[in-house]
């Protein structure tokens, strides 16, 4: 049965996904310790994917998590959830085709799920239904990506600003950015930009341990409010989403930026209410300021789209869903197939061996064909209760009858 346990964005703060993220030498040294497991990590989400005979047995894994929580112990353990059986398979398709992203329909999970499998594969530590279970998903989320445009319309307030950015700038590869304010939308704000190939430079906040933890994996900087003058002078971007009663990004400060450098226009975005950007900073020559409705209203224009996207992608989901239990439940009932077949064939050579015996007459070509006969009638005769067999698997009375009728377990 597989199972998962997890500690997500959607449960936990970044305060908390920090303390179970793993590096690569952990995940190898506990996948041995595991015995079966494969361990997805991600900026969002620390999962564990383990092929157990029953949900209790998650015990291991649910102690590992909260081992590394430290004296948040009891907080990390109320964010924790667990999904057993087609459930847990459910939300590992679910996270493979974006749909449990922080960015909605996002495709860097794509090369991490692969990256967490090959991890598991190294060191040895998956199953039959662990390896089908991540391959079927980095599959099904291409096809999510492919055969409908989850990922191509913005519903959040972060990608919307980063999908106007791509529309002045075109290519955002060679564009450096600031972000203004380290809570959730600057999060996911900056962790898009990256995605997008944009170098976030700096991140700004009052609290500079909050602005620490959100640049470890971007190569920038952290800053305070009071060092944004500085910073303006290299970003190509600025995007604020801070909780500031006033401007944190001041018209003096934008305006001794730009003219510093004024082969290079600015982009402005004001993600937050109250406004982050005085409104005068838009008057000022080769600077664009858009504010929070002009976002939002890119939002709504796509959030119809979205929705018939996202019901696209569940039936997708619900396809190979229905698919893997197919497999499981056939893979559940081969050990009977294989012993109904082994106890036909060992019957088939004693009575083809007893038949020849006694028809010393018959020549080679002969008695080859007695042979294949004696393989036609077992074949034909085994097959309708074989298909029955991987058909109706989740009869545990027939699979039991089978057994018993043909002596299998004896």
């Amino acid at each position: 049965m597989l199972t998962v346990v997890g500690l997500s964005y959607r449960r936990a703060p970044v305060e908390l996904r920090e303390l179970v993220s793993v590096t690569p030498d952990v995940i190898a040294a506990s996948l041995q310790s595991f015995g079966n497991a494969v361990i997805l990590t991600t900026c969002n989400r620390t999962e564990i994917y383990q092929d157990l005979p029953n949900p209790e047995a998650d015990a291991p894994a649910r102690a590992f998590l909260l081992q590394r929580s430290g004296p948040h112990r009891s907080e990390v353990d109320d964010c924790l959830y667990a999904y057993s059986g087609e459930a847990a398979v459910r939300h590992l398709f679910l996270v493979a085709t974006g749909l449990d992203s922080m960015v909605l329909g996002e495709s860097q999970i794509l090369g991490q799920l692969r990256e967490a499998l090959d991890s598991a594969l190294t060191v040895g530590s998956t199953t039959p239904a662990l390896r089908r279970a991540f391959q079927d998903a980095v599959r099904l989320g291409r096809r999510a990506r492919s055969e409908t445009f989850i990922g191509r319309h913005a519903v959040s307030v972060s990608y919307a600003a980063v999908e106007l950015a791509r529309e002045v700038f075109g290519s955002l590869n060679d564009c450096r950015a600031v972000v203004v304010g380290a809570g959730e939308t600057g999060e996911l704000t900056a962790r898009t930009l990256v995605e997008h190939g944009v170098a976030v430079i700096a991140v700004a906040n009052r609290t500079i341990g909050h602005a620490e933890r959100l640049v470890r994996g971007f190569h920038g900087r952290a800053v305070r409010f009071e060092d944004l003058p500085e910073v303006l002078v290299e970003a190509d971007i600025v995007l604020s989403a801070t909780d500031a009663p006033g401007y944190v990004v001041s018209h003096d400060a934008v305006r001794r930026a730009v003219a510093s450098r004024p082969d290079r226009p600015l982009f402005l975005i004001d993600m937050a209410v109250p406004r982050d950007v005085d409104p005068a900073c838009g008057e000022i020559p080769n600077v664009r300021l858009y504010g929070i409705d002009d976002l939002k209203a890119r939002c709504e224009a796509n959030r119809d789209l979205r929705g018939q996207e996202i019901q696209r992608v569940h039936a997708l989901i619900a396809d190979e869903l229905g698919k893997f239990v197919a497999w499981e439940r056939t893979r559940a009932v081969l050990p009977t197939v294989v012993a109904l077949r082994e106890h036909a064939e060992e019957c088939r050579r004693e009575e083809l061996a007893e038949a020849l015996s006694r028809l010393k007459h018959l020549d080679e070509s002969d008695k080859q064909v007695v042979a294949d006969l004696s393989r036609a009638l077992v074949n034909k005769l085994l097959h309708e209760p074989t298909t029955r067999l991987k058909a109706d698997a989740q009869d545990e009375f027939l699979v039991a009858a089978i057994g018993r009728i043909f002596g299998l377990a004896d």
